[in-house]
């Protein structure tokens, strides 16, 4: 056959899509990715395996997720070579579009790295047969925080492909504890709805919420996980035949903890504003912390004078601080001439200050933030709590500490329930009653 035959016939296997080509797409191929983060390699450690056996003890539970974290997420094109990925943690999703890729001469392979929009984190990873393989990197938690992963294109599903009819539906609201194989187990809310095999909620604690989770229901076992560049929660629970539920939790590379439930449609936990409180009541709340650029913010500079305030304790690195701080921005973007101030004060990781600064301008800038947040110290909570001594303590990341025009505390609200939870409503009710009070204004 001549040349000009065989490219013509070429030609017309295109035409027909008898011929598919492998990957028309110049980076990574569109459509649905599987990742899997594997949390179980830094195990090794005494303490870790000396509670990690109490625990198994305690629930008498045999794991069957082995510390691997699945995430969903895809590939979106928007141009011949202009793509993002999209992170699918329940109803939310995450767009990352900051993507740069190099390729190793040694290896001839092409690495990619994917940063995530607001947190100081990105994966690095090789891409090679339709398979990313690297690595998820969170450098304020030092060098050595570095959680392997891979991802396979094609591939849907979270934790497994198999449909095994479950033995009850999930759906609903559960009393719940958390570390019952401590001598102080703390309560939490269990928010489950149950669609056939598939499983969406979250669990609600006194400091905030555990945001977005998905997973499964197999016969008699539950799985749940989230992936949103900051935190990585793998749930794993059996149900038992009298309506409970005992399981294992995974957050990180080293927190591992057991787990109960049992329904309890009336179950509540202490109220937000109970938690944290002021010392003395009659006593002006006071600080002085930098800003972005070095320079001291106090509440008695002149344009913090006679002004209600909003002080947000935060940290860049938390993503019920995140949920909080997208609610006030765009609180504060409808409520352009409400005359009240807002300071956030985040307590990074970084020992570093410059580093510390560093990642709160870029948080400020990629949320879009128009009021100061000041650089208060290191996110550990019992120093931030000396920070601000005139407080209790600081038990939750976010706070919300409202002020009247004399800097009296006026409020305290201690942790966050996000757009995740039914709680959501309720908070920006109580806030805008808030905001009514401070303004000394009947409604906004």
């Amino acid at each position: 056959m001549s040349l000009s035959k065989v490219t013509g016939v070429f030609i017309l296997l295109l035409i027909c899509g008898c011929l598919v080509m492998d990957n028309p797409y110049s980076k990574l191929p569109p459509g649905p990715w599987r990742g899997v983060l594997k949390l179980d390699l830094d195990r090794a450690l005494a303490e870790g395996i000396a509670r990690e056996t109490k625990v198994r003890e305690m629930v008498e539970f045999e794991e069957v997720t082995e510390g691997q974290l699945p995430f969903n997420f895809e590939v979106k094109y928007i141009g011949e070579d202009s793509f993002y990925l999209e992170i699918r943690n329940g109803g939310e999703r995450i767009k990352l579009d900051d993507i740069s890729f190099s390729h190793d001469q040694a290896t001839n392979k092409d690495t990619v790295i994917i940063r995530f929009p607001a947190y100081d984190s990105y994966l690095e990873a090789i891409f090679e047969d339709k398979v990313l393989e690297g690595r998820w990197v969170v450098p304020s938690r030092g060098t050595n925080y570095v959680i392997p992963f891979v991802a396979h294109h094609g591939q849907g599903h979270r934790f497994t492909t198999l449909q095994k009819p479950p033995i009850t539906d999930v759906t609903g609201r559960w009393e719940c504890q958390f570390e019952i194989e401590t001598e102080e187990p703390y309560p939490a809310i269990g928010l489950f709805k149950q669609e056939g095999n598939h499983l969406t909620g979250t669990f609600q604690t006194e400091t905030g919420d555990y945001r977005y989770l998905e997973g499964s229901v197999q016969a008699d076992k539950l799985y749940l996980s989230c992936f949103d560049g900051a935190h990585m929660f793998l749930f794993e629970g059996k149900i038992h035949p009298d309506n409970t539920i005992t399981g294992i939790f995974r957050s990180g590379s080293h927190y591992l903890t057991s787990w109960s439930a049992v329904r309890n449609e009336d179950f509540a936990l202490a109220h937000p504003d109970s938690l944290t409180y002021v010392k003395t009541k009659d006593e002006p709340f006071a600080f002085t912390f930098p800003d972005a650029n070095g320079n001291l913010v106090s509440l008695t500079d002149p344009e913090y004078q006679g002004r209600p305030k909003i002080i947000q304790i935060l940290g860049t690195w938390c993503p019920n601080c995140l949920d909080e701080t997208e609610f006030l921005v765009e609180w504060l973007d409808e409520h352009p001439d409400l005359d009240i101030a807002v300071i956030g004060l985040a307590f990074e990781r970084y020992d570093d200050p410059s580093k510390a600064r560093k990642v709160i301008s870029r948080y400020r800038e990629k949320l879009g933030i128009t009021y100061p947040i000041l650089h208060a110290g290191k996110s550990n909570k019992r120093e931030a709590s000396k920070q601000l001594p005139m407080l209790n303590e600081i038990i939750s990341y976010p706070t919300l500490i409202f002020l009247d025009r004399n800097n009296q505390v006026h409020r305290i609200h201690t942790g966050f329930n996000g757009p995740a939870t039914p709680d959501y409503s309720l908070f920006v009710e109580e806030f805008e009653e808030t905001i009514h009070q401070l303004l000394d204004q009947p409604g906004i």
